[in-house]
């Protein structure tokens, strides 16, 4: 999943991040209204974490201008406005969810994994190929009813290719959704990270699910005559 935290407080917005990536979230981070909506407009995110007492523009202006462009990425509202009529104001604006600071890490991960599965993007909740079956929400991986461990980064990963089974998507598509955006797009770090996946969800068991086209990308898919 990939998140978009907008926060002013550098210590604060470093922690959430280091959190969320810690179990294998892929994470940008903004610092003030401005970049907020730059980089909420392009929805290339899964949730966006928004503060409200933003440098530049509120995050209520915020909301209101990503809604009237028509993102629809669900947004949960993080912030030390604790009055009923702010909540209402946000909500009313198009948040989806509303944490009052100061809050627990557990509860900000909670709510983030309800809202991911209210998206039409990340659905059903129990990812299926072939014999290999992932559930996002209890971070479980089997396959042929074995249960596999992969690490939080294998788990986005595999969970990426997943959520686009049969579609080819390439190296740069994977950096940007399951690491962020100041990440090196010209190491071998996503090679290396598909062998791991591989390693444990393909050799064991005969019949391999993630194919690689060369010169472009992987593709996870039970088709005989895929690329």
């Amino acid at each position: 999943m990939r998140v978009l935290v907008v926060e002013d407080n550098e210590r604060l917005a470093s922690f959430v991040k280091k959190g969320l990536q810690e179990r294998g979230f892929a994470v940008d981070l903004a610092s003030d209204g401005e970049q907020a909506v730059w980089f909420g407009s392009t929805g290339a995110y899964d949730v966006i974490v928004l503060d409200i007492m933003l440098p530049r523009r509120s995050g209520f202006d915020v909301i209101r201008e990503l809604r009237g462009k028509g993102v629809q990425t669900p947004i949960l509202c993080l912030t030390a406005r604790d009055q009923l009529a702010d909540k209402v104001t946000g909500l009313d604006l198009g948040a989806d969810d509303y944490l009052v600071k100061p809050f627990e890490f557990a509860e900000l991960l909670a709510r983030l994994r309800a809202l991911s599965r209210r998206s039409p993007q990340m659905v059903p909740q129990v990812l299926r190929c072939a014999d290999l079956e992932l559930d996002p929400a209890a971070h479980e991986v089997r396959r042929a009813g074995r249960q596999i461990d992969l690490t939080p980064k294998e788990h986005a990963l595999l969970e990426y290719l997943m959520r686009r089974m049969g579609s080819v998507v390439t190296r740069t598509s994977i950096i940007q959704n399951v690491w962020d955006m100041n990440f090196d797009s010209l190491t071998n770090v996503v090679d290396v990270f598909v062998n791991r996946l591989r390693n444990k969800v393909d050799y064991p068991f005969g019949k391999h699910l993630i194919k690689t086209v060369r010169g472009v990308g992987y593709c996870l898919t039970d088709a005989e005559d895929a690329p």
